[in-house]
């Protein structure tokens, strides 16, 4: 009897150092790679003037396909629309954003919201208030501000699309709604500029996440200023958004810049961050393509899964478009090989 508890006892600790070993090798085992949840997106706001225009888009193969389900098929998870407060011509005004979200939504893709602020385009080199409020004072433009942010989300929700992401500004280098907001002259009232829209996002459904986003991504001295000056007066954010416009013939130094900067970002301000921009040249396909494949990496490497993604800016535009060249969409209106960096 002793003989058989004695081997009883063996066997017993034989099964439990057996599945001890199993429960390690599960807890030790590495863990999947990021990339899978990266956020991989486009700003493809120029889509109904576009289609509005008679331009039409297509497969590398060339057959034709709605733009939003063509980035879809083409690796994207995520669309990116600016907001226009009064545009002249509707385009990026709030009826085109919700026929352009609702399709969106229906594509089963995630999306940002830009809010420019202005009845145009709004970015470093201006800041222009919506003509209706160009006489109002600090208090009274910052309650327009909440006003158009609360009414352009609120009506998105109640159509069935809440944003997964809001910008309170594009590219606010030297803040927003110039000259009152002017973060060189006003740092304060550009903080209140920021947190009358932040408040408004939040009051409307807290876990819609709130970016503040500034351009010339590698510029850490730029973003530092900006971001300790909003700090400073009491705003508040979830993700730092930047753009990054990279040179062909410079792009590996420009990427490394960039790295560096997100990285001190989130040690000094405990928040993620998103390259909200980026583009290339068209014509520079494998380069864009090797660039867009860098700055993933470096995203995914980034510290506790706090680099959360990419847009590129437009790239569905193509035939020299208003002028823009930083598509990544041949002549013919066909994806060029820049757009496999996403799948």
């Amino acid at each position: 009897m002793k003989s058989l508890n004695l081997h009883s006892s063996l066997l017993l600790h034989l099964f439990l150092v057996f599945f001890s070993f199993i429960g390690c090798s599960q807890k030790n085992k590495p863990t999947p790679p990021f990339s899978s949840s990266l956020i991989k997106g486009a700003d493809i706001s120029w889509i109904t003037e576009m289609e509005s225009a008679g331009k039409k888009f297509y497969t590398t193969s060339g057959v034709e396909k709605d733009p939003v389900l063509l980035m879809k098929e083409l690796g994207m998870n995520a669309i990116r629309l600016r907001v226009w407060v009064n545009p002249a011509d509707g385009w990026n005004g709030l009826q085109d954003v919700i026929q352009k979200a609702l399709r969106v939504k229906q594509a089963g893709l995630k999306l940002l919201l830009d809010f420019h602020y202005s009845d145009s385009w709004a970015d470093p080199g201006k800041q222009t208030p919506p003509a209706a409020w160009a006489s109002l004072n600090v208090s009274a433009m910052a309650d327009s501000v909440r006003a158009h942010t609360t009414r352009v989300v609120s009506t998105l929700v109640l159509r069935g699309v809440t944003p997964d992401w809001i910008q309170i500004g594009n590219e606010t280098n030297d803040g927003m709604l110039w000259p009152l907001g002017k973060a060189s002259t006003q740092m304060a009232n550009y903080a209140t500029f920021f947190k009358a829209g932040y408040e408004a996002v939040k009051q409307i459904d807290s876990s819609i996440k709130v970016i503040v986003h500034i351009s010339n991504g590698f510029d850490n001295n730029l973003f530092r200023w900006n971001l300790d000056g909003l700090r400073q007066h009491g705003a508040r954010w979830d993700i730092v958004g930047l753009s990054l416009y990279p040179s062909v013939t410079d792009w590996n130094n420009t990427v490394l810049q960039c790295k560096n900067n997100m990285l001190d970002l989130i040690a000094r301000y405990q928040t993620p961050v998103m390259i909200c921009e980026v583009g290339m040249p068209w014509d520079q396909p494998d380069a864009a393509y090797s660039m867009l494949k860098e700055v993933q990496t470096q995203l995914i490497a980034l510290p506790s899964q706090m680099g959360l993604g990419l847009f590129y800016w437009e790239p569905q535009c193509y035939a020299n478009w208003k002028g823009y060249t930083l598509g990544a969409f041949d002549n013919a209106g066909r994806p060029t090989r820049a757009m496999s960096a996403f799948q």
